[in-house]
């Protein structure tokens, strides 16, 4: 029998197709490890304490530099329109609720503390049901119980707000699932703070994980921190500084772990700048209006910036309307996980606009401290006592619109924000039993004693 005899060029051409089903496979195996991957990300969610937009460079604010956070938002996308509670526990129980405070209860700091496991399903309930291990790391408060009553595996906590060194009544001695530890002197709770999210990641460096990171930076007690020259004029950019180098670190462990690619990054405030802090954090010259605590554009106001490689455009920025309400079904989504049933979860996913896909954004956001709320949009808001506001040069200034207004704009705008408001129906729900300014009544009741 004649041998077979084959052209090189044929020879080459059988090569060619016997690869064809090995390169085919193997960029099946991409798009499913990229699909597996993109199903099951880790979050890690950074909060940073009574921090508003104007103290982030990324924001253009005038006096300070964050070059880290500016780097999420140079990899990601960042919101010019993102909203919560202005004061911290209302704020916090929605980040982690997706619900309004008037279902919640938790309409001021004291009343933040009373609702409970029976009652709210936090974030960490719903992703574990979707296999995530779960940590809190960081401040707690003003939040009920415990991390752990609420679903978190792990968890750090530390008393009240603003603690760093033990030489602060509050800061002797912090918790870790279950156990107290002493804040040894010299220790920066901070560092030990970075030193825990750390240890989790690692830990659970192969199955998906939710860090919910929150800081103890910027809140007040101002302390120099372990940057801070002995003669430092800025204390509180030093604390700015520091935090912004938490978040970098933060960033590079991931990168050591080569997780980055697999994580979900998303930095938030939970409400607006401190009052003794306000004037300082300017943009482009212009002060903010109102600050923490208040019910102004500076109260609620937050940076938000999420950071996915390869899924988040990078370097966007985006105009879509954000409130706290939105992460829990936000993360259920990315996560794959279910809500909880015969619940009102007010959050609207935002997931598509992470993934920079068309998407239908919020009208409005809706805002609530004590017995005053609003619904806002992107050219007005409208408060429960009827009052509507020109918000067109937000954030540095909420212009009122007259009652008897005939312009057609605001017209409209007044009959579309006042069915939000009637749809949600407010009143209807826990009523606050506080003095109305939604902090704690002790704190309310020494500062009107120390009123002349």
């Amino acid at each position: 029998m004649p041998g077979l005899w084959l052209s090189s060029a044929t020879f080459t051409t059988m090569q060619s197709l016997r690869l064809v089903p090995l390169i085919v496979g193997l960029l099946c195996s991409a798009q499913a490890l990229r699909a597996a991957t993109a199903a099951k990300p880790n979050i890690v969610f950074i909060l940073a304490d009574d921090y508003g937009v104007g103290e982030v460079s990324a924001y253009g604010a005038d006096n300070y530099k964050t070059p880290n956070i500016d780097a999420l938002a140079r990899g990601g996308t960042r919101y010019t329109h993102a909203y919560t509670p202005s004061l911290c526990g209302p704020s916090r129980a929605t980040i982690l609720t997706g619900r309004y405070l008037f279902r919640t209860g938790a309409t001021n700091q004291d009343a933040t503390g009373r609702f409970t496991p029976a009652a709210e399903t936090m974030m960490p309930t719903i992703l574990k049901a979707a296999g995530y291990a779960t940590a809190a790391i960081g401040k707690w408060g003003q939040l009920p119980l415990g991390p752990a009553e609420f679903g978190f595996d792990e968890y750090l906590k530390f008393k009240g707000s603003g603690v760093y060194w033990n030489t602060q009544d509050k800061g002797k001695e912090y918790e870790v699932n279950g156990r107290i530890v002493p804040l040894h002197n010299k220790e920066y709770l901070p560092d030990v703070i970075h030193r825990m999210a750390v240890e989790f990641i690692s830990k659970n460096h192969d199955r998906p994980f939710y860090l919910y990171y929150s800081l103890s930076h910027v809140h007040t007690e101002i302390l120099p921190t372990p940057d801070s020259p002995t003669d430092s004029k800025d204390v509180y950019g030093d604390n700015v500084s520091y935090m912004d180098k938490l978040v970098g670190k933060l960033i590079a462990e991931l990168d050591h772990q080569h997780l980055r690619e697999k994580t979900l990054i998303v930095f938030f405030g939970d409400n607006g700048t401190a009052n003794g802090r306000a004037d300082r954090a300017q943009i482009g010259g212009r002060r903010l209006d109102g600050a923490k605590g208040s019910m102004l554009e500076g109260g609620s106001l937050e940076p938000l910036i999420v950071n996915w490689p390869g899924i988040t455009p990078a370097g966007k920025v985006r105009a879509d309307m954000v409130d706290s309400s939105d992460f829990v079904p936000t993360f259920a989504e990315i996560a794959g996980a279910e809500l909880p049933e015969r619940k009102a979860i007010d959050g609207r996913s935002f997931a598509a606009s992470i993934r920079g896909e068309a998407s239908q954004a919020r009208e409005w956001v809706y805002l609530q401290l004590a017995k005053q709320w609003y619904v806002r949009n992107a050219g007005w808001k409208l408060t429960q006592s009827g009052d509507l506001f020109d918000m067109s040069d937000a954030p540095f200034a909420e212009k009122p619109v007259p009652k008897d207004t005939r312009s057609p704009a605001a017209l409209s705008a007044r009959k579309t924000l006042q069915t939000a408001l009637d749809q949600l129906n407010p009143a209807g729900g826990f009523i606050d039993d506080g003095d109305g300014t939604g902090r704690h009544a002790g704190k309310t009741e020494k500062k009107n004693k120390q009123k002349p």
